[in-house]
């Protein structure tokens, strides 16, 4: 089952600086919601760890993600996968691109691909849709606190 999701969230900080904390494991890992480890394992990929639950089905996902398309200070691609176990799976990327807010600040624009399978997309669309919005909505959400404490 595929879902997409695109956005914007204005970042009361330089485009130098969100980028540092796009980049950074400690901050994603605070700001991925049901993340329980996340561990840069090369300049441009990271192993995680995460605890989803979507309606009645809940699973620890462990999977791989990567960036490509590298543009400093500008964005990049973000793609990754993970096994849920008798859950299923789940996959995806995410086009992320920063630029000057007019006002001051950042803009962070994304444009998300995914797509699960298994007991979790038996589901229906609509639950997996709002749960997707919803974890994007706590990420960004947690993204901007943490940005402006920085």
């Amino acid at each position: 089952m595929a879902m997409t999701m695109k956005g914007e969230v204005h970042l009361p900080a330089e485009r130098q600086k969100v980028w540092d904390m796009l980049n950074d494991p400690e901050v994603l890992k605070q700001c991925i919601p049901g993340c329980q480890e996340l561990e840069k394992t090369s300049d441009t990929s990271f192993k995680a760890i995460a605890k989803i639950k979507v309606g009645p089905v809940s699973a620890t996902f462990k999977g791989n993600v990567e960036l490509t398309d590298l543009d400093p200070p500008n964005g990049y691609k973000i793609s990754g996968q993970g096994e849920g176990g008798i859950a299923g799976f789940a996959k995806g990327g995410a086009v992320v691109g920063l630029s000057d807010a007019p006002q001051g600040g950042t803009i962070l624009s994304y444009n998300v691909e995914a797509n699960v399978g298994g007991k979790i997309a038996q589901l229906g669309g609509r639950l997996i849709d709002g749960v997707a919005k919803k974890n994007a909505d706590a990420f960004f959400s947690k993204f901007v606190e943490v940005v402006s404490k920085a």
